[in-house]
């Protein structure tokens, strides 16, 4: 028997115990494999749902903003803290980030920025108590900290500039891109009030086709599109503040790993160079 294992090793080249490892090697790769496939087909379903989550039922116009434009963050960071911050908190931003990120000086910071808090180390918090903001609008007013993340940019700049006079609304006014929202049109003074204009659908229900301007505000349309476009970009950037610091590191890492196969190649090719 030993004899007849030894001949057919020699023919094949394989004995059984190369075989047999060669067999737990392809079991554990094909449990890899299928480890990977289940990890992909989770991460694809979770893509599906955020996007589900994020889609508005209505056409969004785009909102246009640059992340990198240090001028429409700063201008951003003041509409938030003059019309925003009053309802909104971004407890998961610090006043210091935004001047280091924002080139604001701490003069600067704390002339413009700083309205409702002492330190710059300090997050931003709302100036309405919660208590109270529940008891008004029925919910508190939501942290916005990760609002343009969660819904996209797109979401928060038609929802700036979609309000409507509704006069069944508890507020007087509806939003097109979040129907019966609590709340108010407080950019009313700047952009004045818009009416809803209406066409059926194919099943012959109402639905809204394009906002016409009711009353003028401060501001003409394109400035207060400009004023929502900075607004969305700044809450944008808090969603992710250290972006334009990843995406310059990350240029870094693919260079170094480009270089380190080229090195990686040529050491391969001398160190194999001599092996039939």
């Amino acid at each position: 028997m030993d004899k007849v294992t030894t001949a057919k090793e020699t023919r094949t080249g394989w004995s059984i115990m190369d075989r047999l490892m060669i067999a737990k090697i392809a079991r554990t790769r094909w449990s890899i494999t299928v480890r990977a496939v289940r990890i992909g087909t989770a991460l694809a379903a979770l893509l599906v749902t955020c996007g589900v989550y994020a889609a508005s039922s209505i056409e969004l116009e785009p909102a246009g903003n640059d992340p990198d434009n240090i001028k429409s963050l700063q201008q951003g960071a003041a509409n938030f803290m003059n019309y925003c911050a009053g309802c909104h908190s971004a407890k998961y931003v610090r006043f210091n980030t935004l001047a280091r990120d924002l080139e604001l000086n701490e003069d600067q910071l704390v002339e413009n920025l700083m309205f409702n808090a002492e330190k710059t180390f300090e997050t931003i918090q709302a100036t309405m108590p919660l208590d109270d903001a529940a008891r008004w609008f029925g919910q508190p007013p939501p942290d916005m900290s990760l609002m343009a993340r969660a819904r996209g940019t797109d979401y928060v700049y038609n929802f700036i500039t979609g309000f409507f006079i509704d006069p069944d609304s508890p507020t007087g006014v509806d939003n097109r891109v979040l129907e019966g929202t609590s709340m108010p049109h407080v950019l009313w003074e700047l952009q004045g009030y818009q009416n809803a204009i209406y066409h059926d659908d194919e099943n012959g229900n109402p639905v809204i086709e394009r906002l016409e301007q009711a009353t003028e505000g401060t501001m003409s349309g394109e400035q207060f599109k400009e004023f929502a476009r900075d607004t969305a970009n700044f809450l944008e950037y808090i969603g992710e503040p250290i972006r334009s610091t990843r995406r310059v590191l990350g240029v870094w890492v693919l260079m170094f790993l480009i270089v380190f196969w080229i090195i990686a190649s040529m050491l391969k090719k001398q160190i194999w160079k001599d092996v039939t």
